[in-house]
């Protein structure tokens, strides 16, 4: 972890020096803008009355202006980015260092009302493990490492951990991923991008293709003729409102058509150099190539076909500087050549955004389980096992407790083996549940877990830990909770589970609950599945004498001069000591 800390230090070293250098070339940026403007006001003011001299020095001085303004917005562009790396790299020593995560985006408008798992796991919300992996630059980007975390697959196991292990190992080309990715500051989704190309209707006449060049070369001829004497101010300015005029008919649609670019400017300002990067990356998992194979085309890069998207967006753009707006489309129709070519460039790729726009959000996502690989060495990628085996890992902990405080066991479980974990309050046991399904979720997901070595044979992952009443749907706790047992039961009809439960019927009293308990075991044994139950109920272990699929563990608390200690170590056999009578003395709550 050290070695890892020292290299995100050494990243911000290096960044705050180029950030540092360009903070200095934006000032002197500022001053060179100034610098021609007073230059400007100055020719009008000694040229005062010579009416060619004036008009010729407001034409090169927007141009020299407009040129400054470009190379300013890339300067300041280079800045963010290295203001932006800088961030990346001081959150992950923050995390690493000190553990400080609940500060970062927590995903809780993701949270899922009964998903197979999200809820009993923390997966969504502060302090969850979302919060703890999540490194997004884009909402898009969120979105998919959300599908991701909740898709409960199990399929291309390998192919996806040979990803992340190849993303890990490029930290700083995922940096720079991300640093250009969180530049992207848009209002509007990908998906309402895409709907917007799909239902685009065309406006600009075709013969504006050959107009507009052709008015331009006139208009360069009106200009030279009035420097030269040959033709007066009067046809020049006629010349001016004629080209205004053709421009002010298709006005209306104009407006509409930069109102919608200008939403969306920024997106393929930043998506063209994500894919510009992807493109020029080396990859050797597969799933990384098939991403990269999908940007490509026959005729151009990817990147390229969105810079000129970005091009376009960005010379319409300048209409709102109001002297170039009405020079511009005054002697070049100018919005009408752009709007052109902004067209066209719907008509040809705009079906093929979607595809581009999902590259770069899964790459946006698989970067952060690279990140986390990358600041987990000493964790392992699980070994892949066919056929019919179970879950087999040694010195398995859960990743979001201190490693120097966490307490890790060995844990075996064969396939269509159920196991009733007993034990005191606060001993371990939800902890342990927690640590279990969250390793079955990582695993499935390509992700190395926290163990020393593990290995399992893949299956999707339910659970029934948090059930709740509902006073909306005038629903009982015990309702609920016969609710959630009903649809695990429903799900194992179909698909092989690993079934983790907590508790299970707690609305009821304890003579019902030991029997239904029972009843639902045999039911799940039955059912051939693999799983785990914790119970305060002592009864139900006695269940393991008629069904050897089942096995007794437990998590211990002892009592040592008046002090109650924990191991937190999974053990064989029943629990025999409990808690709750010491407590409530303990806390004053009773007197004996």
């Amino acid at each position: 972890m050290a070695k890892h800390i020292d290299f995100y230090k050494k990243q911000i070293e290096i960044h705050q020096k180029a950030a540092d250098k360009l903070s200095k070339q934006l000032l002197a940026s500022s001053l060179l803008r100034l610098f021609v403007f007073l230059i400007i006001c100055f020719l009008i003011y000694f040229f005062w009355g010579n009416t060619q001299v004036i008009i010729s020095s407001i034409i090169g001085g927007i141009a020299v202006f407009v040129f400054l303004v470009s190379r300013h917005s890339d300067l300041k562009y280079k800045s963010d980015k290295q203001k932006a790396i800088i961030k990346l790299n001081q959150t992950e020593i923050d995390v690493m260092q000190s553990r400080r995560f609940q500060d970062l985006p927590d995903g809780s408008e993701f949270e899922v009302p009964n998903h197979e798992y999200a809820q009993d796991i923390d997966l969504f919300g502060r302090g969850s493990f979302f919060q703890y992996l999540n490194r997004t630059a884009l909402y898009e980007g969120t979105k998919k490492l959300v599908s991701v975390l909740l898709a409960n697959e199990i399929e291309n196991i390998p192919q996806k951990q040979e990803a992340v292990k190849e993303l890990a190992e490029k930290a700083k080309w995922r940096q720079e991923f991300s640093a250009t990715a969180s530049l992207v500051k848009t209002t509007e989704s990908s998906t309402t991008i895409v709907s917007w190309f799909k239902e685009y209707k065309r406006f600009v006449p075709k013969f504006i293709k050959w107009l507009s060049p052709v008015f331009s070369v006139l208009s360069i001829a009106v200009i030279v003729g009035y420097a030269l004497g040959f033709v007066s101010e009067f046809q020049l300015i006629l010349w001016l409102v004629v080209g205004i005029l053709i421009t002010g008919i298709y006005l209306k649609k104009i407006n509409l058509l930069s109102g919608s670019v200008s939403k969306i400017q920024d997106t393929f300002h930043q998506y063209h150099q994500l894919l510009g990067m992807l493109e020029n990356e080396a990859f050797s998992s597969a799933i990384m190539q098939d991403k990269k194979q999908a940007i490509r085309t026959e005729s151009k890069k990817a990147s390229q076909i969105f810079r000129e998207f970005s091009k376009a967006i960005d010379a319409l753009d300048q209409r709102n500087n109001m002297l170039f707006g009405i020079f511009g489309n005054g002697f070049l129709l100018w919005d009408l050549r752009q709007s052109l070519k902004l067209e066209n460039w719907i008509a040809k790729y705009g079906l093929q955004v979607e595809k581009w726009f999902e590259v770069i959000e899964l790459t946006d996502a698989y970067n952060s389980l690279g990140n986390f690989s990358f600041n987990h060495p000493d964790n392992t990628f699980p070994k892949i096992n066919s056929g019919e085996k179970g879950i087999s890992a040694t010195q398995l902990a859960h990743p979001l407790l201190h490693p120097e405080k966490r307490v890790a066991n060995d844990f075996y479980i064969d396939n269509k083996e159920f196991f009733i974990v007993t034990g005191a309050n606060m001993a371990g046991k939800s902890t342990f549940l927690r640590t279990v399904s969250l390793q079955i979720v990582m695993s499935n997901i390509g992700l190395p877990v926290c163990a020393e070595n593990c290995e399992y044979t893949p299956i999707k992952l339910i659970t029934s830990m948090r059930t709740s009443d509902s006073l909306n749907d005038d629903e009982s706790y015990f309702f609920s909770e016969l609710k959630r047992l009903k649809y695990i039961v429903n799900r194992i009809q179909h698909d092989r589970y690993f079934i983790i439960l907590d508790e299970i019927l707690k609305g009821t009293n304890s003579t019902d609950k030991a029997n239904g308990s029972k009843k639902f075991v045999r039911k799940l044994v039955r059912s051939h599945s693999t799983g785990i139950i914790a119970t305060h109920d002592l009864s139900l272990c006695e269940i393991t004498a008629e069904l050897p699929q089942v096995k007794n563990h437990y998590f211990d608390a002892e009592i040592i001069n008046d002090e109650l200690h924990f191991d937190y170590r999974f053990k064989d056999g029943i629990c025999q000591n409990m808690n709750a009578s010491f407590l409530l003395r303990k806390m004053e709550i009773v007197d004996e």
